[in-house]
């Protein structure tokens, strides 16, 4: 459950917020939410993080990435089973990260591009526009390195307790 869950919310709201921007914006249509801080801004990203790889040939493109987010989901089923009985975090943390690559990976196969939509900016630096399932990646990424850090903590401490 701690790790299904998180998928699937991951999915469907990443489905959906996508769904909506093709909706209700043009390509490339800016729209300021938080001004100097925040926009929602269509744009689309046929390559990786920050656009890697987005000058290759498109059928290369696509096999590669369609078959990297697959070999990454059996190789995070794998974690989820070994790591699930430490904690519970490492579970939700899993969910998010596997919901994240299937939300994308919907949008490859669908499009043959990922729909990126939120837009951070501060003082002229700006952040690659990313959507929920980026977000949700990074989050399920964060919250397995901590699990991590307590995990083995917390192992230390009871192989180092006097009997």
């Amino acid at each position: 459950m701690c790790f299904f869950l998180p998928l699937f919310l991951v999915v469907v709201l990443d489905q959906a917020s996508k769904y909506w921007i093709l909706q209700c914006f043009s390509l490339y249509e800016t729209r300021e939410i938080i001004p100097g801080l925040f926009n929602l801004t269509f744009l689309t990203n046929n390559g990786a993080a920050f656009s890697i790889l987005a000058g290759q040939p498109a059928l290369w493109r696509q096999l590669f990435f369609i078959s990297a987010t697959l070999v990454a989901l059996v190789i995070i089923g794998i974690a989820q089973r070994s790591y699930s009985r430490d904690s519970r975090w490492y579970s939700i943390g899993l969910g998010l990260i596997a919901g994240g690559a299937i939300g994308n990976l919907i949008d490859r196969i669908r499009f043959a591009y990922v729909v990126d939509f939120l837009d951070l900016h501060l003082k002229g630096h700006h952040w690659p526009a990313f959507n929920i399932a980026d977000a949700a990646i990074s989050g399920g990424v964060v919250i397995f390195m901590i699990t991590s850090i307590l995990v083995e903590r917390r192992k230390k401490q009871q192989h180092s307790t006097p009997i």
